[in-house]
């Protein structure tokens, strides 16, 4: 991996339109990137572009024909990126800085194409009838990302375990798309979606879907959202073992976009019902003080300290 080094102006550029473009979307994200040393930023918002123009397309207006024709478009520019045959001048400013930083950093690219397989799936209406049904999609739009993260971070020379980090950070991906599949309930099921597996909405009497602001009637609502939060809970316990494997800026950096979003389980697991009438999400100042306690690298030394560096 290479560290800094004298960005041309018209890569400076792009990766500053994919900065531009992280800090007015990705709103979580963005506080957790923020703690990286520039190069890393650069590469992680480049990252963040192109996985944003993959969902927007899944998520807009367009035909699902249409939809699957631009995302073919996009795996077609995603395999320009891997020959190497975009240009520092080309027109595409996600395609010069995801190329830059696919030189500098040792990037898996092909968990890209597994984040187009995964919104192919939403434009192609997949449901999911078991948990590791879901896991498969889960993987390919979230585990996918955490491996390519990782791609950016490395891990620190001599570490214990170092050669589990891309299933850790695979499996916090998991966590922190759990989390927002629960955080969406209510947003997903307006759209016609239901993301959470059919064997746990019929064992909780909630197989009718979310489409109003009270649980279904009869339904143990509060009984499924708990079994959920728990779940995520154990997945962030397995992928928080990737923290002390990372240096202090990129671990403060997953400590704090994990944080954010244990954060998220907390408040859905005290108020279940509020996933129901919108999106649940946290206070710019909470966010501040979970980025400065991924910076002070307090979760990394508790998690070292636990057997097996693990994390209860």
């Amino acid at each position: 991996m290479e560290g800094p080094t004298v960005v041309p102006a018209p890569v400076q550029a792009a990766y500053s339109y994919c900065e531009a473009v992280t800090g007015q979307q990705a709103r979580n994200f963005a506080y957790g990137i923020r703690l990286l040393p520039a190069h890393k930023r650069q590469a992680m918002s480049a990252l963040y572009a192109f996985s944003r123009r993959v969902d927007d397309i899944g998520d807009g207006t367009l035909t699902p024909q249409a939809k699957q024709d631009r995302l073919e478009g996009t795996r077609a520019l995603l395999e320009r990126v891997r020959s190497g045959a975009v240009d520092e001048d080309d027109t595409d400013p996600v395609a010069v800085a995801l190329s830059d930083a696919a030189r500098r950093f040792p990037l898996p690219l092909g968990g890209l194409d597994e984040l187009i397989d995964g919104v192919l799936m939403d434009v192609r209406g997949a449901t999911y009838e078991t948990w590791d049904d879901l896991k498969v999609y889960c993987r390919c739009v979230a585990g996918a990302i955490g491996r390519l993260s990782l791609g950016v971070f490395g891990t620190q020379p001599g570490a214990r375990g170092a050669e589990r980090a891309a299933e850790y950070a695979d499996t916090l991906g998991l966590a922190l798309q759990l989390t927002n599949i629960l955080r969406d309930v209510s947003e997903d099921a307006a759209n016609s979606r239901t993301y959470l597996p059919a064997d746990d909405l019929a064992k909780f009497g909630c197989s009718d879907g979310f489409r109003e602001t009270a649980p279904p009637p009869g339904s143990d609502f509060t009984g499924l959202v708990h079994f959920e939060v728990r779940r995520a809970r154990a997945l962030f316990a397995e992928g928080y073992r990737l923290l002390p494997m990372l240096d202090r800026r990129s671990g403060a950096c997953v400590a704090a976009m994990a944080g954010i979003y244990r954060r998220l389980l907390d408040r859905i697991e005290r108020e279940p019902e509020a996933v129901l009438r919108g999106r649940v999400s946290l206070p710019g100042r909470e966010k501040a003080y979970v980025a400065v306690r991924g910076l002070s690298g307090l979760d990394a030394r508790l998690i070292a300290r636990q057997p097996h560096g693990g994390h209860r």
